[in-house]
């Protein structure tokens, strides 16, 4: 990101032009009813003053006699000659300047009349006198009044049978070595003149103040930014600039209650802790230490902050504080054009930021010698004090180093949220591909266990009933029907097998009618009456094939014994919920009309192994088996729980 001093310069023209267009649009042509008229013609005389605590109402006869001498307003006289000396450190205002003004033959109508003078220029009270009569008095009381920004404006008598403005006397009280200046008098109708009045109060008072209460709440807003970012001095550096502005400039404003060389020396020095304040701002973005300058900005900053304090001042060594403001004016010009120029050189290629308040610190110079030369009589007293708008400027380019650092801020967040999305997607992609290949790797794992558990399953299921089978045959030792019963129960072995890969979706009751309609048929044949008292049942979460088989087994081993041991003629299984150990679950039961027999020798036997297979599967599942036989038959029971952890199969 670039600035662009060619915009900046074209704005900063733009606004000039556009004040030049509004203060040379309100000019009144002379002459004529409702037309204000300009008083350039005026006569002098400067006396011993006395310094009354109030003028008098009328003055009747109390000018001065002496010799009133001729001149042309705006007037401003460095040293006002008087006819009697005055000692240049006498207490309060020794001097009177008297001003009269012949407002005589002046064409009257269209309203009220009305004086105007953009600017009084002294140090002391000032009284206006229009024929004999005070009409205005400003006192200082110990405070600087508002003359040099405050246009003089006073709407005269009304009553219709008051006579017209004919003779304007005005009184100066003010130091033998301080200057005094007026500005031309105009005098016509209010509505005539409001409008220049108006346009003075809002491009001398009004709008600079406006521009500095912005400049200072924005300030307050950087000071809270550097509290909660204590390294970045920026934003220090920025509230200081704007607290400093306000304060310089605010008693032109405002009537606040601080004495005249208080006032001047929070003026004077204001001037030199800003360029202070600059510098510094200046070496934090171009980065150079600049030992030598910065020792000294800041020790001749310390030295007149401290010479030119009012107990300072009352002593031998220096003047009053007034005095040398012209002098001190041009150490501040000297030290903000070195500092202009060094931070310039410092930063011309690399630093665009640095360049800008480089630019804008000789500006505000340059401005600023608009007001040393007003102060000091060098412009006429109807000039413009543009050292008000130093705070614009200064705002301007503060401002925009800050503004530039804050969208700068947003476009690094920017490019590092898009580096960061890209790294993420990038990173998506490759945990994509190695999500692929883990489920490929786990999805081949699962195949491999599962046919490692089939194959055997097979083995000791369907594979040894196979074996049993062929070395009977081979033996000798049984019969065909014998043959053909091992061989269908090694098909029911393989069907199981198959069934228990089947989907079931935790769902046991359609494991159980998978069961059923593999055994049903044989049951059939074999004459046993199959009764189905199913009940629904909570889902089995974790029911998978490994499971499923191993329950089907169990059923399958208990159908089996009472087919081959128990000669019975009905066959009933149920299900219902259950509980068992304060664990919830659910229960099959098989039960049987046969003859009983004895679980416990049956268990102990060497034969007992599909017993024994039967409880070793029911625990694989994390369920138990159990047996109730006696004459009137057999009840087999398997609990299943809800809810189990892993379990090996």
């Amino acid at each position: 990101m670039t600035y662009r001093p060619a915009s900046l310069l074209a704005a900063a023209v733009l606004l000039f032009s556009v004040m030049s267009l509004l203060i040379a649009g309100i000019h009144e042509v002379a002459g004529g009813p409702g037309k204000a008229v300009r008083l350039t013609q005026a006569e002098v005389l400067a006396a011993i003053g006395d310094t009354p605590a109030r003028p008098p109402a009328t003055l009747d006869g109390q000018v001065p006699a002496g010799t009133w001498r001729p001149i042309t307003l705006p007037y401003a006289e460095p040293m006002v000659p008087v006819d009697k000396t005055v000692p240049a450190m006498a207490p309060g205002y020794p001097v009177t300047t008297w001003i009269r003004v012949s407002a005589r033959d002046l064409p009257t109508g269209g309203g009220p009349p009305a004086l105007y003078g953009a600017r009084i220029d002294t140090d002391g009270p000032y009284a206006v006198y229009v024929n004999g009569k005070l009409v205005d008095w400003r006192q200082r009381q110990g405070r600087p009044w508002n003359g040099l920004f405050t246009p003089l404006w006073l709407v005269l008598d009304q009553d219709a049978d008051a006579a017209p403005p004919s003779d304007i006397l005005i009184r100066l009280d003010h130091a033998q070595t301080t200057p005094v200046a007026l500005s031309s008098l105009w005098v016509g109708p209010e509505a005539a003149l409001s409008v220049r009045h108006r346009m003075r109060q809002l491009l001398q008072r009004e709008l600079p103040m406006a521009l500095n209460s912005a400049f200072l709440a924005v300030g307050v807003f950087s000071l809270f930014v550097w509290l909660r970012r204590r390294h970045d001095t920026g934003y220090l550096l920025f509230f200081g600039l704007a607290a400093i502005s306000f304060a310089a400039h605010l008693h032109f404003y405002l009537d606040v209650p601080i004495t005249s060389d208080w006032f001047a020396w929070l003026t004077i020095n204001a001037l030199f802790w800003l360029i202070v304040i600059l510098h510094l701002f200046l070496r934090s973005i171009h980065g150079r230490r600049l030992t030598v300058l910065t020792s000294a900005v800041v020790g001749v900053t310390s030295a007149l902050t401290l010479l030119t304090l009012p107990v300072v001042g009352v002593l031998p060594v220096l003047p009053s504080t007034p005095v040398i403001v012209p002098r001190i004016y041009a150490v501040a010009v000297v030290m903000a054009a070195t500092v202009s120029v060094v931070g310039v050189a410092c930063a011309w290629r690399r630093f665009p930021e640095a360049r800008l308040l480089a630019g804008g610190l000789a500006l505000c110079t340059v401005l600023g010698q608009t007001d040393w030369m007003m102060h000091n009589h060098v412009l006429g007293p109807e000039g413009w004090f543009l050292g008000a708008y130093t705070n614009a400027v200064t705002f301007a380019m503060c401002g925009t180093v800050m503004y530039r650092r804050y969208v700068a801020a947003i476009a690094e967040v920017e490019r590092v949220n898009a580096s960061l999305a890209e790294r993420l997607r990038a990173r998506e992609a490759e945990l994509e591909i190695s999500h692929q290949r883990l489920r490929a790797a786990e999805r081949r794992q699962t195949i491999s266990d599962e046919r490692q558990r089939l194959m055997q399953d097979m083995h000791d299921g369907v594979g040894a009933s196979l074996i049993s089978a062929i070395r009977s045959v081979e033996q000798g030792a049984v019969d065909d029907a014998k043959v053909s019963q091992i061989l269908k129960g090694c098909l029911d072995d393989l069907k199981l097998a198959i069934d228990s890969m089947e989907p079931v979706d935790a769902d046991l009751l359609l494991l159980l009618a998978s069961l059923r309609y593999r055994l049903e048929p044989r049951l059939e044949g074999s004459g046993i009456t199959l009764v189905w008292d199913v009940r629904d049942l909570p889902t089995l979460a974790w029911l998978d094939p490994s499971s499923a088989l191993h329950i089907l087994r169990i059923l399958q081993e208990g159908i089996a014994n009472i087919l081959h041991h128990a000669q019975a003629s009905h066959i009933r299984l149920g299900t219902a919920p259950d509980v068992q150990d304060e664990r919830a679950g659910v229960c099959v039961t098989i039960e049987d009309d046969g003859r009983g027999f004895d679980t416990q020798a049956a268990l102990a036997a060497a034969g007992g192994r599909g017993l024994r297979n039967q409880q070793r599967r029911a625990q694989a599942v994390g369920g138990s088996v159990a047996w109730v036989s006696g004459p009137m038959g057999t009840r087999f029971t398997l609990w299943l729980p809800l809810t189990r952890g892993v379990a090996a199969d």
